[in-house]
């Protein structure tokens, strides 16, 4: 399979190294310093471009390899809110494939439906309160993370007492703490921490007078993450429209 990576950072080396173990070719690199390429006879032969970037550039990126006839796999958060229906639309009803996640880790995808799961067995138990905090590096922009927003959906859609989720504490990486965990009955809380070169914990706590449970992920480094990424690439090469990890694996 020949494979465009959108972004050459940190994650984007990591894809090289297992895409091409597993015998696939990269054929276009894409980086700040060469947008140009998007509109070159590489980039345009590829049959999947992986991309992980930025919030603030992750639209113009897709945008750019719709054009040139690519699918596209992306791992990048934070454009949701402002371009979400018109992308699902363009995949759903224009002819362009997006396979999005906001976490490509195998053992993420294990945990999310865990969490599914635990939610629903405390729907029953009201005098249980839920919350998360989510600890990512110091370079991450977005707060809360990507995950935690898709994690916090997953308990919304379980719990009947919870209907929105919010922001609570974000932890800088000076050590300086803004905002609350205090809530609403109705309200799911998320903090953010940010510090070090944490790939990312995600641990969401229910808490009674009585004990409390909690289950978290712990990503040890980025190749869990890369490693789905290129499973999901193999998984688009034949595949069309807005995929996600649901349609990868089926839990």
């Amino acid at each position: 399979m020949k494979i465009a990576l959108i972004g050459y950072g940190k994650m984007g080396k990591e894809i090289e190294k297992i895409a091409i173990a597993r015998g696939h070719e990269i054929v276009s690199i894409i980086d700040i310093d060469n947008q140009q390429d998007f509109e070159s006879d590489a980039f345009k032969s590829a049959d999947v471009a992986i991309e992980f970037t930025n919030p603030m550039v992750a639209y113009q990126n897709y945008m750019k390899t719709f054009a040139a006839g690519v699918k596209l796999v992306s791992g990048s958060t934070g454009w949701l809110e402002e371009h979400g229906e018109e992308v699902k639309k363009l995949c759903t009803e224009g002819g362009k494939t997006l396979f999005w996640s906001s976490n490509f880790s195998l053992g993420v995808a294990i945990f999310s439906a865990v969490n599914k799961y635990l939610a629903s067995i405390m729907n029953n138990f009201p005098t249980y309160e839920v919350s998360m905090v989510e600890t990512h590096h110091v370079h991450k922009l977005d707060a809360p993370s990507g995950t935690a927003i898709t994690l916090a959906e997953g308990i919304l859609e379980n719990i009947d007492r919870k209907d929105k989720w919010v922001m609570g504490t974000l932890t800088a990486p000076d050590g300086t703490v803004t905002g609350t965990t205090a809530c609403a009955a109705n309200e799911l809380s998320v903090s953010s921490i940010r510090e070090g070169e944490v790939p990312g914990i995600h641990s969401i706590r229910y808490d009674s007078e009585a004990d409390s449970i909690t289950i978290t992920h712990d990503a040890k480094n980025r190749k869990g993450f890369a490693l789905g990424a290129v499973l999901a690439a193999e998984y688009t090469a034949i595949h069309e429209g807005f995929l996600g990890m649901n349609d990868l694996f089926h839990f």
